[in-house]
C-alpha cells in the first residue's frame, strides 16, 4: 500500500487487509508523505510494516519499494482508499496459483454503494486510452470470471517471482498507467490478466482531471505505445495515431490543459534514448506478437466515468475500420 496525503481510509482499508481469511497477510505501507496521524494510527498494529520513503516516489517506485521489503510467495497491491472482503485476497491468490495467470484483478466497487463496479479490469484501447471497464454498471452482472485487457492497480494480485520477472513496475511513469504496462507486458511474455469476480473490494473512487493528472495520464499512455508496440506496429498506427493525437491537442486547448499536453511531448523528447532503450527489452523479453496482444484490445471508446465527444459514434466506427486494416498487415 502507497500513502501519500490526508488518508482518511487507510485505518479501514489496513484493518481490512488485516482480517483476510485464509491466507498468512503481511501489511507494507510505503509512506510517500501521508499524513502523519494517518500512519500512526495504523503503525503498531500486527502484521504491520512501514516504510518511509523520504519523499514522494510515486506509486510505482513506492509499490517497487514495498515488495523489495518482503519476501512474500504472492503481492497483493491494495490503494489506501480501498477495503477487502475477508475472503478477497484469498480468491486473487487461488487465481494467480495458475500458472497461465500473470495477474489478477479484483471486483472493484464503489464504497457508497457496493453493488455498483467501479472497475472490473480496464479495457484498453489499441491507441493507448484505458479506463474503468463496467463503471457504474450493477455487480451482479459482472459475475464471470475470465481475461481483461489490464488489471486494476488499485486491488491486484501477482505471485512474487512474476514480479520480479517483469521487473515490477516501471518508474519512470510516477503514477497512472503503470498498470496498464504491466498487463500488457503480462500479454506479451505469454500470461494472461484475469478478472475475479469473488474478489471483492470496495473503493472510495474519485476521477479527477486535473492539468497534473492529466500531463501524467497522456505523457505515460504514449511512453506505453512507444516502448511495448514493436516498430512495424508503430509504423502502421502512425495515422491514426496522428489523428488521436491532433484531436487531443484541440480538446486540451479547449479545456484549459494545452501547456501540460505539451509538456508531455517535451518529457518524451528529452528521454528518447531512455525510451529506445525500454523499446529494445521490451521487444527482446517478449513472446507473443502484437497481432494477439492486440486482440485483448479494444477499437471502441465507451468509458463511462469520464465524458466522451458527440461524434464518438464516427470516431469508433473509424477506428474499427482502421485497426482491421492494420491486422491484415501485422
Amino acid at each position: 500500500m502507497v500513502a501519500y496525503g490526508p488518508q482518511p481510509d487507510l485505518n479501514e482499508a489496513v484493518r481490512s487487509a488485516l482480517a483476510s481469511t485464509g491466507v498468512a497477510i503481511q501489511v507494507v505501507i510505503v509512506d510517500n508523505g501521508a499524513e502523519p496521524a494517518a500512519i500512526e494510527a495504523v503503525r503498531t498494529l500486527d502484521g504491520v510494516t512501514v516504510l518511509s520513503a523520504g519523499d514522494n516516489l510515486g506509486f510505482g517506485a513506492g509499490c517497487n519499494l514495498g515488495v523489495q521489503s518482503t519476501d512474500a510467495e504472492v503481492v497483493v497491491l491494495l490503494n489506501c482508499d480501498a477495503a477487502v472482503r475477508p475472503d478477497t485476497i484469498r480468491a486473487l491468490v487461488d487465481a494467480v496459483s495458475d500458472p497461465q495467470v500473470g495477474i489478477a484483478t479484483a471486483s472493484l466497487r464503489l464504497a457508497d454503494d457496493p453493488e455498483v463496479i467501479n472497475s472490473v479490469g480496464n479495457p484498453v484501447h489499441y491507441l493507448g486510452l484505458a479506463w474503468a471497464g463496467g463503471y457504474g454498471e450493477p455487480a451482479d452482472r459482472h459475475t464471470e470470471a475470465g481475461p481483461v485487457s489490464s488489471a486494476s492497480g488499485a486491488c491486484c494480485a501477482l505471485t512474487r517471482a512474476w514480479w520480479d520477472e517483469l521487473g515490477g513496475f516501471d518508474a519512470s511513469y510516477f503514477a497512472y498507467h503503470e498498470d496498464v504496462e504491466l498487463s500488457i507486458r503480462t500479454w506479451q511474455r505469454g500470461r494472461t490478466v484475469v478478472y475475479v469476480p469473488g474478489a471483492v473490494a470496495t473503493h472510495h473512487y474519485e476521477f479527477s482531471r486535473n492539468p497534473g493528472k492529466l500531463y501524467l495520464l497522456e505523457r505515460n499512455r504514449l511512453m506505453t505505445l512507444l516502448t511495448t508496440y514493436s516498430g512495424r506496429t508503430l509504423g502502421l498506427l502512425a495515422p491514426a495515431l496522428l489523428g488521436q493525437e491532433v484531436g487531443l491537442l484541440a480538446m486540451s486547448a479547449s479545456q484549459g490543459w494545452l501547456g501540460k499536453k505539451l509538456a508531455g511531448y517535451g518529457w518524451l523528447l528529452r528521454h528518447r534514448r531512455q525510451l529506445l532503450d525500454r523499446h529494445r527489452q521490451l521487444q527482446a523479453e517478449r513472446s507473443r506478437p502484437d497481432r494477439e496482444v492486440m486482440q485483448r484490445f479494444t477499437a471502441t471508446l465507451d468509458p463511462a466515468n469520464v465524458p466522451v465527444p458527440g461524434a464518438i459514434t464516427a470516431v469508433n466506427a473509424l477506428s474499427t475500420t482502421y485497426r482491421k486494416l492494420v491486422n491484415l498487415w501485422l
